[in-house]
């Protein structure tokens, strides 16, 4: 396996739009939200153990969360958990990771990912992302993963692309970025046919990503080249808490890739979900005849449909004339929510939070 070849890990997130399952203390990418006995962190870190080895994916998560990884991934080494004393967005955790990838090798190509997304065709996936990173290992260029729509989902960010690919015709320039958009103009993004859903997966070598911080985000440049001399030594960690809090807030979209010039999209269809809510878990569980899907022991339902339904441990719950809701138990906390309103279960966590206090968040 090419040992140019680098993988970065961003699992440093709240995941509050899976409270009560995902809470403050233990994030979703930490829980097997999937029922396969395995968190999404470690679906993720096996997947892209395919592409490299083992000791050059780079975990970037909070430092509250360090034990967490360490616990679930016991092959890392300490040197590949990079720990963020301030959540500052994508940014300045890709930062980071790529400054210190290029300091060990100059000569990187780098995969960067969520942890928390869901890939069922895993292995066209890592067929792509590696003939993406043989592109981008000779160019100066940056690339991204869009997924084809297959609905206008107003959840999702969209990547519009010209349809004037790259010699071999499996990459096209990006012509605009956009923001999760209303539903009326996502069935205009669908119609037109020439936008896909922001994955939020980037690949690129080092080099290039380090000059286009040079240009685009010159202080933050400033700011890890500063510290660069550090990275990879015991100096690392008092460095990164020094300068770590003053980075500016900002997504790796929005600071890099709606400036740079030279940005290309692979479309792509692997089967993606950003696993964003209940609802798009609800989109990829098997489902019973009333198309409930169920997880959880002790579950009894009398004339109940299309549910979400998560139960932890051996709590016993039963469900009658409920349909088209979400219903959740986690350690002494109970949600019920219509799956229409489920974009409200974030500020539902704000509101417990002031009303009952952190206990229950």
């Amino acid at each position: 396996m090419n040992s140019n070849k680098y993988a970065v890990i961003m699992a440093g997130g709240i995941g509050s739009r899976f409270w009560p399952m995902s809470r403050s203390a233990h994030p979703k990418q930490f829980i097997d939200i999937l029922g396969t006995g395995e968190s999404l962190l470690q679906q993720t870190f096996k997947r892209l153990s395919r592409i490299c080895p083992d000791q050059n994916i780079l975990i970037v998560t909070n430092e509250q969360y360090a034990d967490l990884v360490a616990e679930q991934l016991p092959s890392l080494n300490k040197d590949q958990i990079l720990t963020e004393p301030a959540r500052r967005n994508t940014a300045p955790c890709i930062a980071y990771a790529c400054f210190k990838i290029h300091k060990e090798n100059p000569k990187a190509s780098v995969i960067v990912a969520p942890s928390d997304h869901l890939i069922t065709d895993e292995t066209r996936f890592v067929e792509e992302v590696l003939e993406t990173m043989e592109a981008a290992e000779e160019s100066k260029a940056l690339f991204t993963l869009g997924i084809k729509p297959n609905r206008p989902d107003t959840g999702y960010g969209y990547i519009q692309y010209i349809e004037k690919p790259l010699e071999g015709g499996k990459l096209f320039p990006v012509k605009t970025f956009t923001e999760k958009p209303n539903k009326e103009l996502a069935e205009q993004f669908i119609e037109s046919g020439d936008f896909l859903w922001n994955s939020g997966i980037f690949i690129w070598s080092t080099q290039a990503i380090l000059e286009s911080f040079k240009k685009h985000m010159p202080e933050l440049f400033s700011t890890f080249s500063g510290i660069q001399p550090s990275l990879g030594t015991e100096k690392e960690k008092d460095a990164i808490l020094k300068v770590y809090p003053s980075c500016k807030n900002i997504s790796i979209d929005y600071g890099i890739m709606e400036k740079a010039e030279e940005v290309y999209v692979r479309p792509s269809d692997w089967g993606w979900s950003d696993l964003g809510t209940w609802g798009s878990l609800y989109e990829h569980q098997e489902l019973d005849p009333q198309d409930n899907a169920v997880q959880g022991k002790n579950v009894l339902l009398y004339d109940c449909h299309r549910n979400m339904i998560k139960i932890s441990g051996d709590s016993l719950v039963v469900l009658q004339g409920v349909s088209d809701s979400i219903v959740v138990e986690k350690d002494g906390v109970i949600m019920v929510c219509r799956k229409e309103d489920e974009q409200t279960i974030k500020q539902i966590v704000n509101d417990v939070k002031i009303e009952k206090g952190n206990g229950y968040v």
